[in-house]
């Protein structure tokens, strides 16, 4: 099943009004409204891809008869003046049936110098968060949710072999607090144009 994709998430934003700035408690003023380097780090994901999607499936109808293909395209803009991404993943059956569409805003905490990313999930009416932080040339992001029989999770998303063409994207879960994974989804991405149509 393709439930949740802690792909990506969003905190709420604090936004000026006419009187003056609002923040949220303890947050300190910005310094600059010119987003920082670091708000780059996410730009890999920037142009239009196609998808080769690999669930893990350990049902025995899949045991007898194989792991359903499934296929997507993922297209993201640079938003948020500079400081964020804007992304829209969908998946499909082979027979182009939709299984999944996620829409997901990506935004740099300066301060905590992580990113902050909202998903929704369109088809099932769910937002989920995670924050993403970037190392050594893989963005991982972490997030919590529950699945379909409402037991709770912490997720693991990692995006690496980054190239400007293509790059991995591999999902896990943990079900014991982050002491053993299991991995739920693997997407190999390739890039079909340098922008994507919105």
């Amino acid at each position: 099943m393709f439930a949740r994709f802690a792909v990506v998430s969003l905190a709420a934003l604090s936004l000026p009004c006419i009187a003056g700035a609002q923040h949220a408690p303890g947050a300190a003023a910005p310094s600059s409204n010119v987003a920082p380097q670091e708000a780059t780090q996410f730009d890999f994901l920037v142009g239009q891809w196609d998808l080769v999607v690999k669930p893990t499936v350990n049902t025995l109808a899949a045991k007898i008869h194989g792991v359903p293909k499934m296929l997507g395209t993922w297209k993201a803009w640079r938003a948020l003046d500079g400081w964020g991404v804007e992304d829209e993943l969908r998946i499909t059956d082979a027979a182009g049936n939709p299984r999944s569409l996620a829409h997901a805003v990506r935004f740099y905490d300066a301060t905590n110098k992580r990113w902050r990313t909202s998903t929704l999930d369109v088809y099932r009416g769910v937002f989920s968060n995670s924050t993403a932080e970037w190392k050594a040339g893989t963005m991982t992001a972490t997030g919590a949710g529950s699945d379909a029989e409402g037991k709770a999770y912490v997720s693991r998303t990692r995006y690496t072999d980054i190239t400007p063409t293509s790059f991995k994207f591999r999902q896990e879960r943990s079900y014991d607090s982050g002491a053993s994974w299991d991995e739920t989804l693997q997407i190999e991405a390739k890039r079909v144009a340098a922008t994507a149509p919105r």
